[in-house]
């Protein structure tokens, strides 16, 4: 669950780091080749959210197909690599530090990786906390999520500031600004490597018949009876049909 939020933190990471960055941003860019205007500079700081909704919608699709696991541990290389590209969109294409119209473009698309990143992680983080959490304590430990979305948040701007206060102006607007979406990378490969240690959820274990292997996670978690009780449980709710829906 620790693993999980995580992923959380990271969602509230990667939204609220453009808002310490995005003053440098603007000033980079206005040197560029073409205009830079408010209305361009408004979408590039918001463009993180065209992936959040890509990501959330897709979320169901891969959670399904890849496993809670694996899901995450693609939002976790989603988040590593936004915030390698967004810290150094020059990679392989273009002139280090020289602000172009195709420049802006790729800082744009390392930005919607991310996004893509938050939007898997808002809905399959507190899918996995609900399937690996036993049900006595599944509530609080969703709830720890949310409280990780926040906390990033608020540490990105502790993280910024301090960023900030390293160098004058000039150098904020050419390599600070950088330096707090790299800042991402950090909680980024924590999340990546301590993924390699956690389970599938019991759930989706089921869900692709290794009954087995679902019954050795639950016996981590709990007593082996309960374990037993809780595998019969996830069994039977895939027998359970939704009822139809009826007009009184």
């Amino acid at each position: 669950v620790l693993v999980a939020v995580i992923g959380g933190l990271l969602f509230g990471y990667d939204t609220a780091v453009i808002s310490g960055a995005e003053k440098g941003l603007q000033a980079f860019f206005m040197g560029a080749d073409f205009e830079y205007t408010d209305a361009i500079h408004g979408i590039t700081s918001s463009s993180a959210l065209i992936g959040c909704i890509i990501g959330s919608a897709v979320s169901g699709f891969f959670a399904s197909r890849l496993g809670r696991k694996n899901s995450l541990f693609l939002a976790g290389i989603l988040f590593f690599l936004s915030a390698l590209g967004s810290y150094y969109p020059e990679f392989l294409f273009f002139e280090h530090g020289v602000p172009s119209y195709f420049l802006l473009v790729a800082f744009n698309f390392y930005r919607v990786l991310g996004g893509v990143g938050v939007g898997l992680a808002s809905a399959i983080c507190p899918m996995y906390i609900a399937e690996i959490a036993p049900s006595n304590i599944r509530g609080t430990l969703v709830s720890w999520n949310q409280f990780a979305i926040i906390f990033g948040m608020l540490v990105v701007y502790f993280v910024n500031y301090t960023i900030a206060l390293q160098g004058d102006a000039a150098w904020l607007n050419t390599i600070g600004w950088r330096w707090m979406f790299a800042s991402e990378i950090i909680p980024a490969v924590l999340f990546l490597s301590f993924l390699m240690f956690v389970p599938e959820t019991p759930r989706y274990l089921v869900m692709r018949g290794r009954t087995e292997k679902a019954l050795g996670v639950l016996s981590h978690l709990m007593d082996q009876v309960d374990a037993g009780r809780e595998l019969e449980d996830i069994r039977n709710s895939f027998k359970e049909k939704a009822p139809s829906m009826k007009p009184y």
